[in-house]
């Protein structure tokens, strides 16, 4: 195959990007990335579409709501390409948030029970100076 210059190779799509080869080269294999593969001598390289670094992009922001690459991975093609329709997008959203939600609240009775440990502790530190 003969090498295209638009296509990028795995650091600087990692420039591009922001972000370490060590992650582009995670997405792409969980599928997250397009790759082709080029022999260069006795090496191969993986080269990337320009439209990866947009990827990327989507993936981070993605990971930063809360999902898991997983999830990502699960609709992130039809997503990408136009397949899921604004329904399904506001399904899978709403139940992201409702997961989220629950997750604050798991996290609000922690601190609360933790609080109070350590103001039993304190008050038997301070009974026992």
């Amino acid at each position: 195959m003969a090498s295209d210059k638009s296509f990028l190779l795995i650091g600087t799509l990692a420039t591009k990007a922001n972000t370490t080869k060590d992650t582009v080269r995670h997405y792409d294999q969980l599928g997250l990335l397009k790759s082709r593969k080029r022999q260069a001598g006795s090496r191969l390289y993986s080269e990337f579409h320009p439209e990866c670094v947009e990827r990327i992009e989507l993936i981070k922001s993605a990971q930063t709501v809360g999902f898991t690459l997983n999830e990502i991975k699960d609709g992130f093609d039809d997503y990408y390409n136009g397949k899921i329709g604004l329904d399904e997008q506001l399904s899978f959203t709403q139940k992201k948030l409702e997961q989220v939600l629950k997750q604050q609240a798991n996290t609000s009775i922690m601190i609360e029970l933790l609080s109070k440990r350590i103001a039993e502790l304190e008050s038997m530190q301070a009974s026992n100076d």
